[in-house]
């Protein structure tokens, strides 16, 4: 299959070529290539597919048809890889629940499915952390709540098995109560808060952490500014720390929880107006590594309650591409590389996995992107319900020289 007149966009920059591919195997990249079975791009985008690396299934309820269905909603939105959360019902933290899962998806031949690992159990003691991985799961999960003795021997199974540790960094005393970030909003709907230190108290002490035993740690959905300027910090110190942080926090404040809107009930919360213009510095200044659409669908039985009582988490996956491409490239804050470069190539590297590149010998796990179409989202657990996106997928077919749209 050749592919002609598209946009060739990934971490190296853009470039108009041709892309000639053979038995799913990259063969040649250039101008004026031949073959038989031609797929006009009409100047469309062709991009990595993305790899999110913070999902989460409906509900969290880890079984089959929810896994098919978060599948299905990644293909939809330009994801071509996804990291499955550890901390589902049930959750993975020993193999019984992990051979269930991975029988789960042995039947998803279009999309690349992992797993991480929840290093605790619920009553705080040890995974079998050392099975888990070598059954192939892709990276353990901690939440920060774990006791100076428990993160010390995770650190050590990380370094022992050179694998980076997915970190969420979060204080059990001060989140227990908390529904939104402690401030003028929370208290003006008269809801507990959760401190910003919350996270940065946990972030300072894992960076430590990470530096002592000269680990990767990977802190997940960043929410604070103060948490981005110390794991900067520490990476010019030579620390191998880096931060995920996700779409919704880069674009919208604690604002969006008037009126108790539910979908704005995110883990982390929100951040404040000012913070979330910080976010976007740090974006810009290249000091943010992961982009997340931070997936968390719930049933409605859960989320048309009041907000107290309501699960934690919004839809995003099936608008991913078209998404980012809206609110990050097409409004300035980064360009169309570098958005492949948050979004495929570091967080695939996390997981020790390559992607964001097109070239000569690579695996085709690319995507067609028409960056000129325009839609209106219409799902009512999404932040972005009511706004028009730019861009549209389309999944190109081996056996014929057409694209399925999105």
């Amino acid at each position: 299959m050749l592919i002609s007149n598209a946009v060739v966009c990934d971490v190296d920059g853009e470039r108009k070529v041709d892309v000639k591919v053979v038995d799913g195997i990259v063969v040649a990249v250039g101008e004026n290539l031949q073959d038989e079975n031609v797929v006009d791009a009409q100047g469309a985008y062709l991009l990595p597919k993305l790899v999110d690396i913070n999902v989460r299934v409906l509900d969290s309820s880890l079984n089959a048809t929810a896994i098919k269905q978060v599948a299905q909603e990644a293909q939809t939105g330009g994801v071509g890889h996804i990291v499955l959360n550890a901390d589902s019902n049930p959750a993975i933290d020993n193999g019984v629940v992990l051979e269930f899962a991975q029988n789960g998806i042995k039947d998803i031949n279009d999309m690349k499915i992992d797993f991480m690992l929840n290093a605790l159990k619920e009553d705080m003691t040890l995974s079998d952390i050392a099975i888990l991985l070598k059954k192939g799961v892709v990276a353990p999960y901690m939440s920060t709540i774990a006791k100076n003795n428990l993160a010390i021997k995770i650190a050590e199974y990380v370094k022992m098995y050179g694998v980076t540790l997915f970190c969420k960094a979060e204080d059990n005393s001060l989140i227990n109560a908390g529904v939104m970030l402690d401030g003028d909003v929370s208290s003006h709907l008269g809801l507990a808060g959760i401190p910003e230190l919350s996270e940065i108290l946990h972030v300072s002490r894992m960076i430590e952490i990470a530096r002592h035993f000269d680990i990767k740690i990977l802190f997940k959905s960043i929410a604070s500014p103060r948490s981005i300027e110390l794991i900067t910090k520490a990476k010019s110190e030579g620390v191998q720390v880096s931060c995920e942080v996700s779409i919704h926090h880069l674009l919208n404040s604690d604002e969006v929880c008037e009126d108790f809107n539910t979908t704005a009930k995110l883990n982390p919360p929100l951040a404040s107006t000012s913070d979330v213009l910080e976010l976007q510095n740090a974006l810009k200044r290249g000091e943010i590594d992961v982009l997340t659409t931070l997936h968390q669908p719930s049933s409605p039985v859960n989320k048309e309650v009041a907000f107290f009582d309501a699960a934690y988490g919004c839809e995003a996956l099936g608008d991913a591409l078209p998404l980012y491409y809206t609110k990050l490239v097409k409004s300035g804050l980064i360009t169309m590389s570098e958005l492949v470069q948050l979004t495929s190539q570091n967080p695939a590297k996390s997981i020790n996995k390559k992607a964001g590149v097109i070239a000569v010998g690579e695996k085709f796990d690319f995507v067609l992107f028409d960056a000129t179409s325009s839609r209106i989202v219409k799902n009512a657990q999404s932040l972005y319900n009511g706004d028009e996106l730019f861009g549209r997928v389309e999944n190109l077919d081996f056996n014929s020289t057409k694209a399925n749209f999105f």
